[in-house]
């Protein structure tokens, strides 16, 4: 399976298939807005500003597995773009580990490790995936979105 397999549903409750991503760079980030990580929302989005006609999509999945998200969907991504200017795309709450996980995150961590071996330790963390589909690296919720700019440089050469 690849990371084009995987169904996505958005804030709205539309799904759509990862396919719709295929040729692109995806920065793919759980998200909190109550969490004390949530000023990467600026960061994320000055990143899909700046490559969003380069082939890069930043997708935001929000998740209260750590008990810092709204309870709604919708209302999350209000937040999201009302306070941080959010245009990216932004998904439907889900859980991002255990049993009733999101399957595009079991896939993500299926091969990449962190703190906490394959397990997400927190809001923010990031995953990109190249053109391809594949999982090239990961990156902690500490790391700042910045951290990623020389990545994704280096995968729209390639």
């Amino acid at each position: 399976m690849t990371i084009y397999d995987y169904i996505a549903t958005l804030d709205s409750g539309e799904t759509y298939s990862m396919e719709r991503y295929k040729g692109k760079v995806m920065v793919i980030v759980n998200t909190a807005t109550k969490c004390g990580l949530a000023s990467q929302f600026k960061e994320l989005e000055e990143i899909y500003q700046t490559y969003k006609n380069q082939d890069v999509i930043v997708l935001g999945f929000p998740s209260d597995q750590f008990h810092q998200e709204l309870k709604d969907s919708q209302k999350a991504s209000q937040t999201c773009r009302m306070t941080y200017g959010v245009s990216f795309p932004m998904h439907e709450i889900s859980k991002v580990n255990g049993a009733y996980a999101n399957p595009i995150f079991d896939y993500l961590v299926e091969g990449t490790f962190g703190f906490l071996g394959n397990k997400i330790k927190w809001n923010f963390t990031k995953f990109l995936v190249d053109k391809n589909g594949n999982v090239v690296k990961r990156f902690a919720p500490t790391d700042k979105p910045e951290k990623m700019i020389p990545y994704i440089n280096s995968l729209l050469e390639e």
